[in-house]
């Protein structure tokens, strides 16, 4: 048969079909992604359109398109430069900058999608706002994370995609579906990667509240860990610190979700350094470096200072030259790229995608 269409002979549809098929069966084929995705579209908010850019760079499609503007009376407006009929719509808009500002944007964006007929809108949220208001620690306080989740719900949101959250009980806030991703994966790669004698290192919580985190990154790494107990005589103060735990003569890596004015990173560096840790390096997920934060953290004795770009970066990084970034764009796009097709998630609890 081979032959036959070998020497040029008229042969059936059929039998060629047959010839084709067995010389394609064992030959290797390269398999190439798609073009684009279809039905996808992702938009970017204010608060950090870096980030966006990377994700949509990563997924090889483009940024869709959008104009945000105040009016002069500061009202926010928002107009979707493109159809979204049908499609799956994903806005990117983390809780930084002028939060309440960029909150209610998000919102407007996402119900202008809503009602002009897109299929399905996720808010790529990497990190979310209000997330330290998860519980009445006082009378008459605010839980203002839960006001957050209904508002999201409320405006048309079908499905959230965050990023270590402060309390991972706020997912139980929404009637719909969140995932809550980790930058644990990042921060093993980060730490194989930068510390020449990781294996001599103590993983270190800030507070007991984030025992969990570290305990998790120390098992990973067959590390010991410590955690420091501290207490506040109010918010974004701390009173005194006590360290639970041996760091002497070894390096320290204080990891923790989130720092904000770095009082506590601060104060629980130089306890480190007081017990005798030969090095201290912070790990964050969220540098939200408000008000003092990079003066301290430039007086402070850390050799790093590592975050990742959940939160724009560049002018901190410009002023200390201790602040380091990871990357965790490639995190975000694979989730809404595995979110899009229809595919587990989970696999990006333990790994970093290539």
């Amino acid at each position: 048969m081979l032959a036959a269409v070998a020497d040029g002979k008229t042969v059936s549809k059929g039998v060629f079909n047959d010839c084709l098929a067995f010389l394609l069966k064992d030959s290797p084929r390269e398999i190439h992604p798609p073009l684009r995705m279809p039905n996808i579209k992702i938009f970017s908010g204010s608060s950090h359109p870096d980030l966006a850019q990377r994700v949509v760079d990563r997924l090889g499609i483009d940024l869709g398109k959008v104009v945000t503007k105040k009016f002069s009376n500061l009202e926010t407006c928002v107009e979707i430069g493109e159809s979204v009929r049908g499609e799956d719509v994903y806005i990117v808009q983390s809780g930084c900058g002028e939060i309440n500002d960029n909150l209610m944007e998000m919102l407007i964006m996402i119900n202008a999608c809503k009602i002009a007929s897109a299929a399905r809108v996720t808010a790529v949220i990497p990190c979310f706002p209000y997330a330290r208001q998860d519980k009445k620690d006082k009378s008459r306080a605010p839980i203002s994370a839960k006001l957050v989740a209904n508002m999201l719900s409320v405006a048309g949101a079908d499905h959230i995609i965050t990023m270590d959250l402060h309390a991972s009980q706020i997912q139980g806030f929404f009637d719909i579906p969140v995932d809550n991703l980790y930058a644990e994966p990042a921060v093993l790669k980060w730490i194989r990667e930068n510390i020449p004698e990781w294996r001599n290192a103590i993983i270190v919580s800030p507070d007991a509240g984030g025992a969990k985190r570290v305990t998790s990154i120390a098992d990973r790494l067959n590390i010991e860990f410590a955690l420091i107990h501290k207490e506040r005589k109010k918010a974004n103060e701390v009173a005194s610190m006590v360290l639970v735990g041996d760091v002497k003569d070894r390096i320290a890596i204080l990891v923790d979700d989130m720092a904000d004015t770095c009082g506590t990173i601060c104060h629980a560096a130089e306890k480190l350094m007081e017990a005798g840790a030969t090095k201290t390096y912070a790990i964050l997920t969220h540098g939200i470096f408000s008000g003092p934060a990079v003066s301290r953290i430039n007086n402070a004795c850390f050799e790093a200072v590592v975050v990742t770009n959940t939160i724009p970066q560049e002018q901190h990084m410009k002023d200390s030259s201790k602040i380091q970034l990871i990357d965790v764009s490639n995190i975000l796009a694979e989730a809404i790229r595995r979110t899009h097709n229809g595919e587990s998630v989970s696999f990006l609890f333990n790994s970093v995608p290539l």
